[in-house]
């Protein structure tokens, strides 16, 4: 009876996924109090493609908000962030362009060399900024969060939960409400052109939507963290592994109509707490790059006689107020980004869209455009150049399938690894990839051991 049991699991583990896309992660909360009303597999470690971008624009306004860099700064344009693939503005290398242009772009169109161009812009590269991203983490609760670049494209390591995206989300629209409109915006103009939302078929159909970030790549699937509020309540929900933009847009609005029924009418507002400020490591070195080596001692001279005290206060006091000044202009020029208004009242929460809106027909519709992060990078250090093959199959599908399952069901060995689906005359190879030759040689004998089609692939 038990080895009947056992072999039903198995077989049900790998049954064909019929309806809403499965396995995904999930989580559904009340951003008034933070509580949980639904979760699914919300602690999973998975791809977050694009939502990565919610943490760098919140570094990006931390930055402005600590008068590391200015809204209206010009940004020079590096090789590195002008090749990064689609999604993308368009940026040149050696061109400037304005600091706040890249971070609508990043909101907005979800520009992956404007993401890594406002890495570069703060940290000084794009592997020191993606450190201040995972201490930014960690600083707010992101326990299961670690990150390896600005944009999102997949790299071994780079991975987050539903759980901690969602913790993020409500951070940015609690810490930095004067921005939060951006992620509302139909479109919007990032200095070299007009840029179309990739969120916009869920703004413009979800009663009450108004944010916040789309993902996607092959091994992610569409991800999504959205927001909505109605009356006085404000439901944020994630879904994580959609098989396409118009499925994971009617789980989320599935999702948002529970946490709204779920969602007692009237709740206070406990808003998080704002994670300790970060910083660069090494910033003097950034700051003297932005601000010019000083041309004079930084030890004041000592004067004699009994008014030295009184001259010396005097004098700390004018440095004060000038660096506050600075402080309070970057403060200013953040509330006025993107023609950003500030609020009529103290409420930090934004404006609902109007009640007339309804949920759009789920009936089959021509996608747009989606996000094009399909690029995927192997990590060539460290030996992580094996991997293995799961199978052939007719259809490309079958075998993204599989592929998902199998790292679902082997994450022990399979985490932070590299899903690829191969075309060849034959078929479509399933297979893992970014692994060392001991990583691989493990995860095939755990696979065989359950009856799984499995071989070793070594460095071409």
């Amino acid at each position: 009876m038990g080895l009947f049991l056992i072999a039903c699991l198995w077989l049900l583990s790998f049954a064909p996924l019929q309806g809403v896309a499965a396995p995904y992660a999930a989580m559904v909360i009340d951003a008034r109090t933070g509580e949980v009303l639904h979760s699914r597999n919300a602690d999973t470690r998975l791809h977050p493609a694009s939502l990565t971008k919610m943490m760098t624009l919140y570094i990006a306004f931390e930055a402005v908000r600590n008068g590391e860099i200015e809204l209206d700064t010009p940004v020079r344009i590096t090789k590195k962030a002008a090749s990064e693939p689609p999604s993308k503005l368009g940026l040149r290398t050696g061109q400037t362009i304005a600091f706040r242009y890249l971070i609508r772009a990043a909101a907005v169109k979800s520009a992956n060399d404007a993401a890594t161009a406002i890495g570069i812009a703060i940290s000084g590269s794009e592997a020191a900024f993606a450190r201040r991203m995972t201490r930014t983490a960690k600083a707010m609760g992101m326990s299961r969060t670690t990150f390896k670049n600005a944009h999102g494209l997949t790299e071994s390591g780079h991975l987050s939960t539903a759980r901690d995206m969602t913790t993020l989300g409500r951070h940015l629209l609690y810490d930095y409400p004067q921005y939060y409109n951006l992620f509302s915006r139909q479109s919007t103009h990032a200095g070299i052109k007009t840029v179309p939302n990739t969120n916009r078929r869920l703004l413009a159909a979800y009663k009450g939507a108004d944010g916040i970030k789309t993902g996607y790549t092959r091994a992610a699937g569409f991800n999504l963290v959205a927001s909505a509020k109605r009356k006085d309540e404000r439901i944020i929900a994630t879904v994580f592994g959609g098989k396409s933009g118009a499925s994971r847009n009617a789980k989320v609005a599935e999702l948002l109509d529970m946490g709204f029924r779920r969602a007692p009418s009237r709740a206070p507002i406990r808003k998080p707490a704002r994670p300790a400020y970060a910083g660069n490591v090494g910033l003097g070195a950034t700051v003297a790059a932005l601000t010019g080596a000083p041309n004079s001692s930084l030890r004041p001279v000592l004067r004699p006689g009994p008014g030295a005290a009184v001259q010396v206060a005097g004098t700390v006091a004018a440095t004060a107020a000038k660096n506050g000044a600075r402080i309070q202009n970057g403060i200013a020029a953040a509330i006025a980004a993107a023609d950003i208004k500030a609020p009529a009242d103290d409420t930090t929460r934004p404006t609902s869209r109007p009640d007339d809106l309804v949920l759009a027909s789920t009936d089959p519709i021509i996608e747009p455009e989606p996000e094009q992060e399909i690029v995927t990078r192997l990590s060539t250090s460290g030996g992580h150049l094996w991997g293995v093959n799961v199978g052939r199959y007719t259809t490309r599908y079958e075998a993204e399938k599989v592929l998902l399952k199998t790292a679902l069901s082997e994450m022990t060995t399979l985490e932070g690894t590299l899903r690829k689906v191969n075309q060849s005359s034959r078929g479509f190879e399933a297979t893992f990839q970014g692994m060392t030759r001991e990583q691989a040689d493990l995860a095939c004998r755990r696979l065989q051991a359950r009856n799984v089609t499995c071989f070793m692939i070594g460095p071409s």
